[in-house]
């Protein structure tokens, strides 16, 4: 508004200020913050992998990678982008509509993980959980754990008893947005032991067809066909078909050989290779 006084009017700066109450200063000043180009597509591309993380959980990260920015800097561009999460259910945000799909193939063994929650029931109606979780590449199922509640740190705790019986890590693990795999122990264990968590897309279990073919075949030929007495009496079932699955149940994407067949068959043609 001084600025148009001056040139309309024709009077001098200094008066066009006092008109319109506003300090010299403040009329002189030019911005000199730094260009944030690069922090703005970095905390875009970090919303878009961790769908159901806020701003303190994204800050969290930035400072893992380096990042020194202060936490209003990173709130505002956050708002900019329209990145603020929504806390009524069954709205998506828009960094999970613009996440792009992945399958989740994998070329080598440990490459690709998969894991999901299913729910069934025992005898007297009382429902109970289920975590599964497998190979994509060998499609061997690595565990089936059966509970009354499954938390985050449960979740994190069944991985690494089973990358110590496995002795390996797998490089990244298809899973979905549940609370179970958005918690702070999970995202904790992923980032000490350099394995990328891959989320699929929220109401797109296609995403994740692997571990859904699995549960598919876990539904149909074991938890339809059994009566659960107890908890201790499930997971007896569920360990003996997941023996069964592994060693003795052949697979048509395997050439109809069981997991285990196909993995010695692959350790076999990477000794003959040297």
């Amino acid at each position: 508004m001084a600025t148009e006084i001056h040139d309309n009017y024709k009077v001098s700066l200094r008066r066009s200020c006092d008109l319109v109450i506003l300090q010299r200063t403040v009329y002189y000043y030019q911005s000199h913050r730094r260009d944030d180009t690069a922090l703005r597509m970095r905390l875009v591309e970090l919303s878009q992998i961790r769908v159901r993380y806020g701003i303190q959980r994204l800050q969290v990260l930035l400072r893992r990678e380096g990042w020194k920015d202060n936490h209003k800097r990173v709130y505002r561009i956050y708002c900019e982008e329209g990145l603020n999460l929504r806390r009524k259910k069954n709205k998506r945000i828009k960094s999970a509509r613009n996440r792009k799909p992945t399958d989740g193939t994998s070329s080598s063994l440990h490459e690709c993980w998969s894991m999901d929650f299913m729910s069934d029931a025992l005898f007297d109606g009382k429902r109970f959980r289920l975590l599964t979780l497998v190979d994509n590449y060998s499609r061997k199922c690595l565990a089936i754990e059966a509970g009354i509640s499954i938390k985050g740190e449960n979740v994190t705790e069944i991985l690494k008893n089973i990358t110590f019986e496995e002795k390996v890590f797998p490089e990244r693990i298809k899973i979905d947005n549940g609370p179970e795999f958005i918690s702070k122990e999970l995202d904790r264990w992923a980032y000490e032991k350099n394995v990328e968590l891959e989320f699929s897309r929220p109401g797109k279990p296609t995403d994740n067809a692997f571990i859904e073919s699995f549960n598919g075949s876990l539904r149909d030929e074991c938890l339809s066909v059994n009566w659960f007495l107890s908890l201790q009496d499930a997971q007896e079932k569920l360990n003996a078909w997941k023996l069964d699955y592994n060693d003795y149940r052949p697979h048509s994407s395997l050439g109809n050989l069981t997991p285990n067949e196909f993995i010695e068959m692959q350790s076999k043609k990477q000794i003959s290779l040297f």
